[in-house]
């Protein structure tokens, strides 16, 4: 087969619900044989496929008996260490029936803010393009802290879109995507076909988990569509059960689901993670002359231009920034402690958040 000049590089994630059969945690071997033959089309077509995949601990509850999913961190843990196999046992006959491999990579936080393992995690997902294997990405569940983790493989397709420099992001869903209001409750509810920019009317329309075994929903898809966003990849949440979903996606075809723009500024993985994956546990209020030189000399957080501390932190935390009027405008990593950002308000010298730990942002992007 001859390689298209225009190869794109496309992330695709299917959610925990859109792969398991309805009311079980246990694998919908059909749904991940749809799946696959969707990844072969898009592959035929001479795109490479990275593939961001939930279930792990469902399969794990099937694989054990269990009917409720646990609340118990290390008891998740567990089951995402048992259904890892069988996940990949399904998606390796699948693969292999269609002709083409599959390998396994499994990522925690560190991995994208520390450079020397995000730079690995790269390594290890282009080498296995090159072999022309599928990867089949998940949160390390295992081994995770329950303190830093990512949450929801939402936002970890965003961040892997991000690191494989990724053209498009398909987040696959229950749902044609996007829609003007909850279809299960409302009948004249309609697909928005093309968002410009995610601001908070659209995060509003976003509503909750639909189901018991999914952990994100239309918020965890619009937020990662955000992440995406600011790394200069488009995202499209369609359908999963869609015919050709993929291949029509791929080819840009109209009316597949919802169309998420990207923006022109694309920001490091470093300062994705700070803007939108860490949790905020604090707000800095600045004064005028503070956010003009945070926000057009790129400058560091001086104590001399805060005017407020709220919350409770500690060095190393994110926090919020907000200018004199309240309203957000960037996020960071603070330097020093909630008790010695307040001390030291009005101080030259002092540093609360250094420029590279500074994220500016139009509106807060705390998740």
């Amino acid at each position: 087969m001859t390689e298209p000049a225009d190869v794109r590089t496309i992330v695709v994630k299917v959610g925990t619900s859109s792969i398991t059969k309805e009311g079980s945690a246990a694998l919908d071997d059909a749904c991940i044989a749809k799946l696959c033959s969707d990844i072969a089309d898009v592959r035929a077509l001479g795109h490479r496929v990275v593939l961001v995949s939930s279930a792990a601990i469902a399969a794990g509850m099937a694989k054990l008996g269990l009917d409720e999913r646990p609340r118990a961190f290390d008891s998740l843990q567990a089951l995402s260490a048992v259904g890892q196999i069988e996940l990949m046992r399904v998606y390796d006959e699948q693969c292999e029936a269609l002709g083409f491999h599959c390998g396994q990579v499994l990522l925690a936080p560190p991995d994208f803010f520390d450079r020397a393992r995000y730079l690995r995690a790269r390594s290890c997902i282009e080498s296995q393009l090159a072999l022309d294997v599928l990867p089949i990405v998940n949160e390390n569940d295992a081994v995770a802290d329950d303190a830093i983790r990512f949450g929801d493989n939402d936002r970890i397709a965003a961040l892997v879109a991000h690191l494989v420099h990724a053209d498009l992001l398909v987040l696959l869903t229950d749902t044609q995507g996007l829609l003007t209001a909850d279809p299960r409750v409302d009948d004249d509810a309609s697909l928005i076909e093309e968002i410009r920019s995610v601001d908070r009317e659209f995060e509003l329309m976003a509503g909750r988990a639909a189901s018991a075994m999914s952990q994100g929903g239309m918020a965890s898809k619009l937020s990662a569509a955000k992440i995406a966003s600011w790394s200069g990849v488009e995202t499209i949440i369609a359908a999963a059960h869609r015919p050709h979903v993929l291949r029509d996606a791929a080819t840009e075809m109209t009316g597949v689901g919802t169309l998420v723009r990207a923006r022109h500024e694309r920001l490091s993985a470093r300062k994705l993670w700070i803007a939108f994956a860490l949790q905020s546990h604090g707000r800095l209020q600045v004064d005028a002359g503070a956010k003009h030189a945070l926000i057009d000399r790129g400058s560091s957080l001086l104590a001399v231009g805060l005017t407020g501390v709220a919350g409770e932190f500690v060095a190393g935390d994110a926090v919020e920034v907000a200018g004199h009027d309240g309203l957000v405008f960037a996020k960071g990593l603070a330097s020093v402690s909630s008790d010695e950002a307040a001390s030291s308000i009005g101080e030259q010298a002092v540093e609360i958040v250094h420029r590279d730990d500074f994220v500016v942002t139009p509106v807060s992007v705390d998740s």
